[in-house]
């Protein structure tokens, strides 16, 4: 007789007598059950729990009757505000190869270096220049209207106010002796067109000839002396044009440095004084402090700003003689022998100061002469 297959005892559901279902084979599955699960694990419920849910009833899968399909897992584990707490104390825990677990220390990060917003550097820079522009125009208005006090260095005053009134002074002779240039173009030109019908006529008039060739002869001396005296005008108009237009006035630059300075250190110099004057208490004395410090910053930068103005005062003055002294001597002697009829004083005058005149009509020099 063949022999039957062994079957599980879970695949057959047996019946008592009385049409009832015999439990005696699912207790023997069960007591099987248990002995293939790990032990420290109950057979009634199986538990699964993680330091990542708030309690024991989070996450567990119950293994109770087995009815032929194995149980559904929870499909959304949802963690929970103690889970994140534990899991942030253990991944603090490291343990090395030796077993031993060591507990490092959490904390907030802080940057050593901070990023700096060029949006609110740029807003800072506003703030302070509006703050700055305000002092300055309610000092300026103060002073104005007879209210605020301002610093004085009256020798330097005096030596400001005579440069500006020299500059007028010298710009009305520079406008002068441009016109005086102007002029005398204009005088020798038509002296050259002049001299130049004379000469045409001397020719074309036979009876006539020597009295238009005398005077073709002189007035083309005269456009040439005239020349003469025009190339020491305007080498004199440049000399002066360079002193008003840009060594003056490259000190009349830092005279106005020099005043807005003043006025800085007026404004804040005002602004402490009036906190001296308040209470002292714990919020008035950082401000105070503060002032204090800007005071001195301006204070600073005031002296300094008045020793360059007194400096370039005085090598101005310097160099204001020297050249007027040069120019002046040219004008007069130039002005000397040309209407003295004196070519040659005329001419070395014009070698005196290293003059070179241009030809009206001459070859440009080429580049091997320039160079």
């Amino acid at each position: 007789m063949a022999q039957e297959s062994p079957k599980h005892p879970a695949a057959e559901i047996p019946v008592t007598s009385n049409g009832e279902v015999d439990d005696t084979h699912e207790h023997g599955y069960h007591r099987d059950l248990k002995r293939s699960l790990p032990s420290g694990l109950g057979l009634s419920e199986t538990q699964m729990t993680s330091h990542g849910f708030d309690s024991a009833t989070e996450g567990v899968v119950e293994a109770g009757a087995h009815g032929g399909s194995p149980p559904p897992l929870p499909s959304v584990l949802s963690p929970s505000r103690v889970a994140a707490s534990r899991l942030a104390q253990e991944s603090d825990v490291i343990t090395p190869a030796g077993g031993q677990r060591t507990q490092t220390k959490s904390g907030p990060v802080i940057l050593a270096d901070e990023i700096k917003n060029p949006a609110m550097e740029k807003l800072e820079l506003v703030r302070k220049w509006s703050l700055n522009t305000y002092k300055c125009t309610r000092q300026i208005i103060s002073e104005k209207l007879g209210r605020g006090s301002r610093t004085v260095d009256l020798e330097l005053e005096a030596q400001i106010d005579i440069l500006r009134d020299n500059k007028k002074k010298y710009e009305n002779i520079l406008k002068l002796a441009q016109t005086l240039s102007t002029q005398l173009f204009q005088m020798v030109h038509t002296q050259r067109q002049l001299g130049d019908a004379f000469a045409d006529l001397s020719l074309k008039s036979l009876e006539l000839h020597e009295e238009f060739g005398y005077n073709a002869d002189t007035q083309k001396l005269l456009a040439k002396n005239g020349e003469t005296l025009l190339g020491a005008i305007n080498f004199f108009i440049a000399s002066v044009n360079t002193l008003v237009n840009k060594t003056i006035e490259d000190t009349l630059m830092t005279v106005k440095q020099y005043e807005n300075a003043r006025i800085e250190y007026d404004a804040y110099r005002t602004d402490l004084e009036e906190l001296n004057l308040g209470p002292r208490d714990a919020n008035t004395l950082p401000k105070i402090e503060q002032s204090q410090q800007l005071f001195q910053a301006h204070k600073e930068k005031y002296d300094k700003m008045r020793n360059d103005v007194s400096i370039k005062l005085k090598f101005l003055e310097e160099n204001k003689v020297k050249v007027l002294h040069n120019q002046l001597v040219l004008f007069h002697n130039a002005i000397a022998a040309y209407f003295a009829g004196n070519q040659k004083q005329l001419e070395q005058t014009l070698k005196q100061f290293h003059i070179k005149l241009k030809t009206p009509g001459g070859d440009a020099p080429s580049w091997l002469e320039e160079q």
